[in-house]
């Protein structure tokens, strides 16, 4: 079986890298495309070299753009890539701008290449259409051939949406895999130490969704907000580029006089930071995952989660929405208060879940036909 893998953005990183030596484990080939959507080095290059990914065989070097010129460049240049590696299946991964792209190219193709669409991380939704990824993520799992669940609670909204049961099969947590395999060496870099802290101590900040740092006033209220938690605990705040464009763009740099803003994070330094920290603060979508099975409180600084099954079972919390100083204060101590000794892990968030993935993508690799992946009728 031959299987072409597609990374964009650093989130999929994670998500590739079990998978990719699961197929190999299996004598399966395996082909990794890295579209460059996030074409920062410290965004992009440092995962690959903590994760031990290999050189990509395709680099498509797509960059920066808005949404419609970045996922139109990443089309075009992957469909030569399709069309000369010609795969079993394309295997794409949560819902960045890279995972819409492709799958629409393959799902074109599909009849003069032969390949079919599994994805990876399918069912997950936040019901939010202003969110770019909720888009990713609906229309990719309607070009799908093979829906891989993260979560059980991903099921309803594939079949509410009408979508074959028989396309559809339970994965588990494919980025916790990653999480097992660097846990042990992420805890002995003793990250906290580095910016002086105690584990278990300090809070941990990410920042980067455009509705809390594209705007000022939105920035701002949240940037208040650390600097009052800072008072209480010290907060160390690996900035995104975006976000610390806009603070300078905004004039905000007073704000993080309080903050210990450091450069953003490879993977393994991140993973050792969040494993020490007390809680963390974030709006993304990965660190609420992380953070569950951790049994490291979270807050998360968005209106709605696509993860629920993180605040149900986890350690995750939503703070109050619209976000303000007050709400994101209130949400941070609740969740010191609410650190425990023992939580609920979510069912196949084990380190297995590349295996079920490629048990799956042999599974249907001659039972799933070329004809449209929605076949079920609502009722």
């Amino acid at each position: 079986m031959r299987a072409l893998l597609v990374a964009g953005a650093r989130p999929n990183f994670m998500k590739v890298a079990p998978v990719l030596r699961a197929l190999k484990a299996a004598g399966d080939e395996a082909i990794l495309v890295h579209t460059g959507q996030h074409y920062d080095y410290e965004m992009s290059g440092a995962f690959f070299r903590d994760l031990d990914l290999p050189e990509p065989d395709y680099y498509l070097n797509v960059g920066s753009g808005s949404h419609a010129v970045q996922t139109a460049r990443v089309m075009e240049a992957f469909e030569p890539v399709l069309l000369e590696s010609r795969p079993d299946w394309v295997v794409l991964v949560g819902d960045v701008n890279s995972t819409i792209a492709c799958a629409l190219v393959a799902a074109k193709l599909k009849e003069t290449t032969g390949a079919r669409i599994a994805h990876v991380e399918a069912g997950l939704r936040s019901h939010d259409w202003r969110m770019p990824e909720e888009v990713n993520r609906v229309l990719t799992d309607r070009l799908s051939d093979l829906l891989l669940l993260p979560s059980r609670d991903a099921l309803p909204n594939l079949i509410s949406e009408g979508l074959s049961e028989d396309r559809i099969a339970f994965a588990g947590n494919v980025m916790i895999d990653t999480l097992h395999a660097q846990l042990s060496a992420a805890r002995a870099l003793d990250v906290p130490s580095r910016y002086g802290v105690d584990r278990g101590d300090c809070v941990v900040v990410t920042l980067h969704r455009p509705s809390n740092v594209d705007e000022r006033s939105s920035l701002a209220q949240i940037l208040e907000a650390l600097a009052e938690i800072a008072a209480d605990r010290p907060v160390v705040f690996p900035i995104h580029p975006r976000t610390a464009r806009n603070v300078a763009t905004f004039g905000l740099e007073a704000a993080l006089s309080r903050l210990n803003v450091v450069e953003p994070l490879g993977y393994r330094d991140m993973l050792g930071l969040v494993e020490g920290a007390g809680v963390v603060l974030t709006d993304s979508g990965g660190l609420q995952e992380e953070t569950t099975v951790l049994g490291v409180p979270c807050v998360t600084l968005r209106e709605q989660t696509e993860r629920p099954i993180t605040i149900e079972q986890g350690t995750n919390r939503l703070a109050p929405w619209p976000l303000t100083v007050e709400g994101i204060v209130a949400s941070y101590r609740q969740a010191v208060a609410s650190r425990q000794d023992t939580w609920v892990v979510p069912e196949g968030w084990d380190g297995r879940a590349a295996l079920r993935i490629v048990e799956a993508l042999h599974e249907h690799e001659g039972s799933l036909s070329l004809a449209s992946p929605v076949t079920a009728e609502r009722t």
